[in-house]
């Protein structure tokens, strides 16, 4: 479970716990030490606004479910990036009977909750484009983070610059939705995120994909148009679903907070 920094300040207050007590509990909410491979930042959601994430390529099946199993001691929810079937399959069978395992196989994210646990979501919505279906499980990793940190997503994929008229009809519905916070996948040359930004008043977010071969390929192409964009976009690193999530989340988060 999460620290309750109020109520320990209120129970101080009341004298029913000592300023070394509160001390001592903050610096064990602090760090989480996994055996002696991992060390977990516990304090990032209050820090930073967003719980640190399992990224899941390169480390071993043991390593994670060894993670998982602690943190999910101190958190109702466990998100895990880049990851697998085989190891989803291990996940199941250590979990399943406490929490619920949904598993993405287009964006590779595996989430595990409790099954008790209640969530909503934000009033805001984020909209997520690609340009071409290649582009979609780069789309998909950011969508699943926005919409497991908490805030709503509406799609629109393969409508990019090669049949530009099929983003007007999509472009249309987001913008009467009210859609401020763009996210925009595109590989080759990465044309689309510029042009969406002509077209909207909202903040883009320009995701070059490692699609496309030959000279400037591997999302390399895709990245220099982006950084030359006439239309000013934000833009993250090739491949960065998980990045343009966490950037849309945080932007929506200061949003939601100046509406209050």
């Amino acid at each position: 479970m999460q620290l309750d920094l109020k109520k320990l300040l209120q129970e101080y207050k009341k004298g029913k716990i000592s300023a070394e007590e509160i001390e001592k509990k903050i610096r064990q909410e602090k760090i989480l030490f996994v055996k002696r491979h991992t060390v977990i930042d516990l304090e990032r959601d209050y820090r930073c606004g967003i719980p640190e994430v399992i990224l899941g390529e390169g480390k071993k099946d043991e390593q994670i479910i060894d993670i998982t199993k602690d943190l999910l001691k101190k958190r109702k929810k466990v998100i895990i990036t880049r990851t697998r079937k085989n190891l989803v399959k291990k996940l199941k069978k250590t979990f399943s009977d406490k929490y619920n395992i949904d598993f993405s196989d287009i964006a590779k994210i595996c989430v595990i909750k409790d099954k008790k646990l209640k969530e909503k979501k934000e009033k805001i919505i984020v909209g997520i484009i690609t340009a071409g279906t290649s582009d979609i499980p780069v789309a998909e990793e950011a969508r699943v983070i926005v919409e497991e940190l908490g805030f709503k997503t509406i799609k629109a994929y393969d409508v990019g610059v090669a049949g530009i008229h099929r983003l007007l009809d999509p472009l249309k519905e987001m913008i009467e939705k009210g859609v401020k916070i763009f996210i925009v996948a595109a590989g080759r040359e990465g044309t689309l995120p510029g042009l969406v930004a002509g077209m909207v008043d909202g903040i883009v977010i320009g995701v070059p994909v490692s699609t496309g071969y030959g000279y400037g390929g591997r999302g390399e192409a895709a990245l220099k148009t982006m950084l030359q964009s006439c239309a000013p976009i934000a833009v993250v690193n090739i491949d960065a679903g998980f990045v343009a999530g966490v950037l849309a989340v945080k932007i929506a988060k200061i949003v939601r907070d100046a509406e209050k």
